[in-house]
């Protein structure tokens, strides 16, 4: 009889861990973001770098997309980058509103 070797889907709990010790060092760096008083674009742009390197290591190995077939990768992925360009959109456009009613506050319409 032919004896089909099937492969075990389960992953080794090493890489795992590794991933836990890897959020953990970037959760430290992110406390030492505000305990080293950083202010203004600099604050929050390790913050939210930090905070989204820990969310795609979260989505790639404990959501196991990393393992999953592309086509469900864009849809988690796709829509993420939309949201994140369109709240750089909003950002954009609320300095432009505020400097535009400062303008006219300032000088008159």
């Amino acid at each position: 009889m032919d004896e089909k070797k099937t492969k075990s889907s389960t992953h080794k709990i090493g890489i795992y861990l590794w991933i836990w010790v890897l959020l953990f060092v970037l959760s430290f760096f992110s406390y030492m973001v505000d305990y080293m008083h950083f202010q203004g674009y600099l604050r929050w742009s390790l913050i939210l770098f930090f905070m989204f390197a820990k969310a795609g290591l979260i989505m790639a190995f404990f959501m196991h997309l990393f393992w999953e077939r592309y086509a469900l990768v864009n849809v988690l992925l796709w829509p993420c980058t939309a949201i994140a360009c369109f709240i750089i959109l909003m950002a954009l456009e609320a300095k432009y509103t505020v400097l535009t009613r400062a303008f006219y506050f300032l000088f008159g319409g």
